[in-house]
């Protein structure tokens, strides 16, 4: 597995995927640049995000400040509790994480464990520093928000923003009135976050700057049916409850939605709901059903505030790897910014004729861990075919098609130029290549996961026709070129990357 997360690494670096940060200095870990390819990938998921948890849920789309006052972080709770256990090698003065220290020795149950104990584990289990061998620190908290100071004149601590779904219940107020003053109501966030990790490790997975998207859905507490779950009620996830964990087996329960829901594993149709549309989510991105698993958060992870919480995890070459976390929120958050800023977040239903501070479930995804997990899922290494490539969905394609002129002579490459103005024109995403030998270009194109190859010869100019080379199985058709761009848009539709 180690071995597939180089491959894919390497790629990255060559096809301008993603590359550290600061590259031509000594670049700082957790901080990653992505390149054409990249952010053309990250902007396609985004979009495929926003249109299935906001469009078509008519839920509505906020973006708020990137640093937020102390005080509101107070509320939340990051400035008191938002912090892992560091350890400093007294030899070469590197920093680790302590409970990370102690897992890597197969001891578990670090996440109860107070700081004081993880000292003592580590004296016990003679863990050292693992780059030079040298005699570690006691362990201490360590707050992993960004600090910085508002304005010229000192006294005004704020931070960068630690998550997205804080900005979104201090605008709560204001789009509750906007959007007609009724419940339940969503609310959605796209936008960087910053965690200053003491020490970042395996590539996207872990950051210091990275991109989150999260549904806030606010509701009633008496009412937590969603008419809509019945649509999703058969969809067939697979749980890996506590009780499993607390036996030490990875025994999953493959069961439905709506089954899990009439069991109470799950605490309400809503939850149940954006459970099961993670799941549908998912696997549209091309990750299986059989490397996803939601993980029950035992009792001693759960926050205090939280009824339920389940992480979807993917298996990666890293192992099993949380990528969103589905939580039931109750009124904390609006409670306690109403506590903090002595303001009323309380609302009035005018139907209902009730006043109520609403509940919050939130499906809350990382973008680079659903980025990386969507290029592990789609890594294939055949002996037929000599390069790798990705088998992306076409949705998410960096680009939807490649133009390759067969020549750059006799107007072929003229013609090449020309249909592929026409075809972005259409809407489709065109890398036009016209360098090395057509077999070098497909596979440039596969490796990046481009669905089709159109290649423009002698023919095309003669009888205005082009052939259609499919990513996945390297078969080609020949079509006219008055039908190309309808052709290729029903196959992106359709997502068939096969002839």
């Amino acid at each position: 597995m180690a071995e597939l997360h180089e491959r894919i690494y390497e790629i990255a670096l060559k096809r301008a995927i993603f590359v550290p940060s600061n590259e031509i200095y000594a670049p700082t870990a957790g901080f990653y640049d992505y390149g054409p390819v990249g952010a053309a990938i990250r902007r396609k998921i985004i979009a495929e995000w926003r249109r299935v948890f906001i469009t078509n849920e008519g839920n509505h789309e906020v973006e708020t400040a990137l640093i937020l006052p102390e005080i509101v972080l107070k509320a939340s709770g990051h400035v008191g509790h938002f912090s892992d256990p560091l350890v400093e090698c007294g030899k070469c003065k590197k920093q680790f994480r302590a409970d990370h220290l102690i897992e890597a020795k197969g001891k578990l149950g670090t996440q109860t464990m107070k700081i004081e104990e993880m000292g003592k584990v580590i004296e016990e289990l003679k863990i050292t520093c693992p780059d030079c061998g040298g005699k570690l620190s006691e362990a201490k908290p360590f707050n992993l928000m960004f600090k910085t100071n508002i304005g010229a004149a000192e006294g005004n601590p704020a931070y960068a923003r630690p998550e997205t779904a804080q900005g979104i219940f201090l605008i709560f107020p204001r789009i509750f009135r906007y959007a007609g003053s009724k419940l339940p109501l969503g609310i959605a966030q796209i936008g960087k976050s910053f965690r200053n990790e003491i020490s970042p490790r395996q590539g996207l997975i872990r950051l210091r700057e990275f991109s989150q998207m999260e549904l806030e859905y606010f509701f009633d507490p008496e009412k937590g049916k969603l008419e809509k779950f019945g649509k999703l009620k058969g969809v067939k996830v697979r749980l890996y409850l506590r009780e499993a964990q607390a036996e030490g087996t990875e025994k999953l329960l493959e069961t439905t939605a709506g089954e899990a829901l009439a069991k109470g594993i799950l605490p309400n149709e809503i939850f149940a709901y954006y459970l099961a549309l993670t799941q549908l989510f998912y696997e549209s991105m091309g990750i299986p059903f059989e490397s996803l698993r939601f993980r029950q958060m035992r009792e001693d992870e759960m926050p205090h505030y939280s009824k339920a919480n389940f992480d979807i995890e993917v298996r990666l070459s890293y192992g099993w790897q949380e990528t969103v976390g589905i939580a039931y929120r109750t009124d904390f958050d609006l409670r306690s910014h109403a506590e903090m800023s002595k303001k009323d977040l309380s609302v009035f239903l005018e139907i209902e004729k009730k006043k109520l501070i609403p509940h919050v479930i939130e499906p809350s995804f990382g973008l680079e861990r659903l980025f990386w997990s969507i290029l592990e899922a789609s890594y294939r290494k055949e002996k037929e075919r000599e390069w790798d490539w990705l088998a992306l969905p076409t949705k998410i394609a960096p680009y939807a098609v490649a133009v390759l002129p067969l020549m750059k002579k006799d107007g072929i490459a003229e013609k090449g130029q020309e249909l592929a103005e026409k075809l972005r024109k259409r809407g489709l995403d065109v890398l036009y290549d016209e360098s090395g030998s057509i077999g070098k270009r497909y596979a440039r194109a596969d490796e990046i996961g481009i669905p089709y190859c159109v290649t423009i010869d002698y023919d095309t100019l003669k009888l205005e026709t082009a052939t259609v080379r499919f990513r996945d199985d390297g078969k080609q058709e020949r079509i006219e070129t008055g039908e190309l761009a309808r052709y290729l848009e029903k196959a992106v539709e359709e997502n068939r990357t096969k002839l």
